[in-house]
């Protein structure tokens, strides 16, 4: 009676579990990529826009800093001890505002190297985070020199007749008009600040 020689192989099942595993690894590698890839694409957008927006609002902050600080006017008239005469520097919530505005825009161009990074490397979150706080405070100090300044303004234009508080632009025309432009670009750069900061925002926030 011959005896029936009985064959098993071993090995074939464990290399197609072997092989099937990889293929699902590199698949998440794949689909991983993918995300960040496309991820990363819409906050290197979000980052040129935001740089764009701080060249923006160096030149508003420049210009209504500029505007303030070279705002005078002298009325024609004059006596031979009197001369009627108005300057940025007769109001101290002036000053504030030139200066205020001044430090804000020196802001704004050193913030660009921050800015800068976060196109280069629009997943990194320490630079997007630094320009979130950074914004929150400088938007802050702009927001009360427009707003102080303001008040000014509308004191100069209306008056006050519960103090007899005359208007001054009926007189001060040009110098009111510099005033009243530097003020309205300073609201500008709030606003700016404001898109800035909802932009870091969105940026940092994880998918």
């Amino acid at each position: 009676m011959a005896k029936e020689s009985t064959t098993i192989e071993v090995g074939e099942p464990s290399t197609m579990t072997k092989s099937t595993s990889h293929v699902v690894v590199d698949e998440k590698k794949k689909m991983g990529f993918v995300v960040a890839t496309a991820g990363g694409g819409y906050k290197r957008g979000l980052a040129i826009f935001d740089f764009l927006l701080r060249l923006a609002a160096i030149v508003t902050t420049i210009t209504a800093s500029s505007v303030m600080y070279t705002a005078e006017e002298t009325l024609p008239f004059f006596t031979q001890f009197l001369q009627f005469q108005a300057g940025y520097d007769d109001f101290a919530t002036f000053q504030f505002f030139v200066i205020a505005i001044a430090m804000v825009a020196s802001y704004l161009v050193l913030s660009l190297p921050f800015s800068i990074v976060t196109i280069i490397r629009p997943l990194a979150a320490a630079p997007r985070l630094i320009l979130l706080v950074s914004d929150t405070v400088v938007v802050t100090l702009t927001t009360s020199a427009a707003a102080a300044a303001t008040a000014i303004v509308y004191l100069a234009h209306n008056g006050n007749p519960n103090t007899n508080w005359l208007p001054i632009c009926q007189q001060f025309g040009d110098f009111c008009q510099a005033v009243s432009s530097a003020v309205v670009a300073a609201s500008i750069a709030v606003v700016f600040f404001i898109v800035l900061i909802v932009i870091s925002a969105i940026a940092l926030k994880r998918h």
